[in-house]
């Protein structure tokens, strides 16, 4: 997967200065992304393209279009960077939030356009129709209910159950202790099962 093109904001080194030492953790990169560092965000690319591109190829499937997506990832966050607050969690958790969420919405704009296809077929069986309505109402209800999660609980379980992510895989990618991830899933796990109304 080739590193995307950057727009240039022609900003130069100022003359005379020393330059201030290269950051070397996500945090750090992603900081200095923001301000236009390219070089940053080049280094940052290289420390997160696999893990964004393992996840969305999870969800993606298809080869081409796993690394078009990954492509558009990153070049949100070199235009986003800017909004990452490092007290809300990992540069790594934010990076691979977005990565889960353009994977998610590549793979409901092919199903929309699947359905679309679909609606234009004459006499469609009402078994069919009924089938989709209750997994749109379903899918509705699971994100409200996602909502109402904290932000490890709702990151764990989307890499888990989503992005099909060990626990301990989960505890590396949030940069977080593999027992608090485990507790965190199954508190959000429980919520969510009051939410949806789930029998235990």
């Amino acid at each position: 997967m080739r590193r995307p093109r950057l727009a240039r904001s022609g900003a130069a080194q100022p003359v005379g200065l020393v330059p201030a030492p290269e950051p070397t953790t996500a945090e750090g990169l992603l900081t200095a992304a923001a301000r236009g560092d390219e070089h940053a965000f080049e280094r940052l690319y290289d420390l997160l393209a696999p893990a964004v591109f393992g996840i969305v190829r999870r969800i993606v499937r298809d080869l081409a279009q796993s690394e078009e997506v990954a492509q558009e990832i990153f070049i949100e966050v070199w235009r986003t960077a800017s909004r990452y607050r490092a007290d809300r969690g990992s540069a790594q958790a934010w990076v691979l939030t977005i990565a889960h969420r353009r994977a998610v919405d590549r793979v409901r704009a092919a199903q929309a356009a699947t359905n679309r296809e679909q609606r234009s077929m004459p006499e469609r069986e009402f078994d069919q129709v009924a089938e989709e309505a209750i997994e749109r109402l379903e899918r509705a209800r699971v994100h409200t209910c996602l909502k109402a999660l904290t932000d490890l609980q709702r990151q764990s379980i989307m890499l888990a159950y989503y992005g099909g992510h060990t626990h301990r895989e989960v505890a590396a990618l949030l940069d977080t202790p593999i027992g608090t991830v485990k507790t965190r899933m199954r508190d959000g796990l429980i919520r969510l099962r009051d939410c949806l109304g789930v029998s235990a």
